[in-house]
C-alpha cells in the first residue's frame, strides 16, 4: 500500500515479534459467510496481547452498506479489541464473489475491486495517515 509506505503480507509471512514496531497495522481479507476469511481470524487468535496498538480493518465483499460492513467486520474487530488493539477506522469495497450458487452464473461483481475501488482505498489510506 504505497500511500502508507506499508508492507502487505499474508498471515503466514508476518513476524509477530516485529508488530509492536509498527505505528499502524491493517488487518483484512475477503468476506466469506459474513466474516473475514478463516486464516486471518485464526492468525489474530495467535497474536499476543498489546496495549493500544493502532489498527485498521478492511475487506472486500459482494454486498456493501454501512450496516453490512459493520456486521461483516464484527468478528475480526472483536478479536482485535480483545487483544488490546485500537481500531482507528475501517474500509470495504465490492469484491468478486463466486460463493455458493453464484459460481454457476459467473459470479457477482466481476472485475471488482476495480480502479475506482483502488482509488477509494488510496483515499482511505491518506485519511489514515492524517489520523
Amino acid at each position: 500500500m504505497a500511500q502508507l509506505h506499508a508492507e502487505v503480507k499474508s498471515p503466514g509471512e508476518v513476524d509477530v515479534a516485529l508488530l509492536p514496531e509498527y505505528d499502524l497495522i491493517g488487518f483484512g481479507a475477503g468476506i466469506d459467510s459474513g466474516r473475514h476469511y478463516r486464516p486471518l481470524l485464526d492468525f489474530v487468535d495467535t497474536l499476543p496481547e498489546v496495549t493500544g496498538q493502532r489498527a485498521f480493518v478492511f475487506s472486500t465483499s459482494a454486498v456493501q452498506g454501512k450496516a453490512k460492513v459493520a456486521k461483516d467486520h464484527a468478528t475480526l474487530r472483536k478479536r482485535l479489541v480483545a487483544k488490546g488493539y485500537v481500531i482507528v477506522d475501517e474500509f470495504s469495497c465490492k469484491g468478486f464473489n463466486t460463493n455458493s450458487f453464484l459460481k454457476y452464473f459467473g459470479g457477482m461483481n466481476k472485475g471488482r475491486p476495480d480502479s475506482a475501488d483502488l482509488l477509494a482505498a488510496a483515499e482511505f489510506a491518506m485519511q489514515l495517515r492524517a489520523k
